[in-house]
């Protein structure tokens, strides 16, 4: 992700989508999803619209596994009760950034909990979040996160060892769950 916000920022684009690339999101969206940065009523632009399976129910909807809503569910309302997000899906892939606003991050972890450290570190720096309605599409539900994190109680034990670790380092306070 680090490589991608660096090219944005040194070819001084304006906005930069991110796809996840597994077939879970519409690329005929990228347009409105870009333009949604731009679509403040005051004016002011958007610094992250994160797209949301969860925001709005499509007819052509797919059922995502249980599993993996529980625990996007749990750590979407962690985020909601911690910093007032008010996200309704914290890990969607597909989103646009500002790119004026991407110097602020310095995203180290790679992985499935990246969009942790992206949430805090978004916290910490203010930035202006907004969600997008996407489709809820799941080509694949066993597809596996591999090894340990397939294991929902412990990809959720991992997730928040991550936020801990996230906002001990950005010195971003939660103040209950988190203990």
């Amino acid at each position: 992700m680090r490589s991608a916000f660096n090219f944005a920022l040194e070819h001084k684009y304006d906005v930069l989508v991110t796809i996840d690339c597994d077939g879970q999101h519409q690329p005929r969206l990228i347009p409105r999803l870009a333009a949604a940065i731009y679509a403040d009523d005051a004016g002011q632009p958007w610094d992250i619209i994160s797209g949301s399976r969860y925001l709005e129910i499509f007819d052509d909807n797919s059922t995502p596994p249980e599993e993996r809503r529980r625990v996007n569910m749990e750590i979407t309302r962690q985020l909601d009760e911690c910093f007032g997000l008010k996200l309704t899906d914290s890990f969607c892939g597909f989103k646009a950034y500002r790119v004026d606003a991407l110097h602020v991050f310095e995203i180290t972890e790679l992985g499935y909990a990246m969009p942790l450290q992206l949430w805090v570190q978004a916290v910490r720096h203010q930035l202006r979040i907004k969600e997008f309605p996407v489709p809820l599409v799941y080509l694949d539900e066993e597809r596996s996160f591999g090894g340990s994190l397939d294991d929902s109680q412990k990809r959720l034990q991992y997730y928040r060892e991550v936020l801990q670790r996230e906002m001990a380092a950005q010195n971003v306070d939660c103040g209950g769950w988190d203990k």
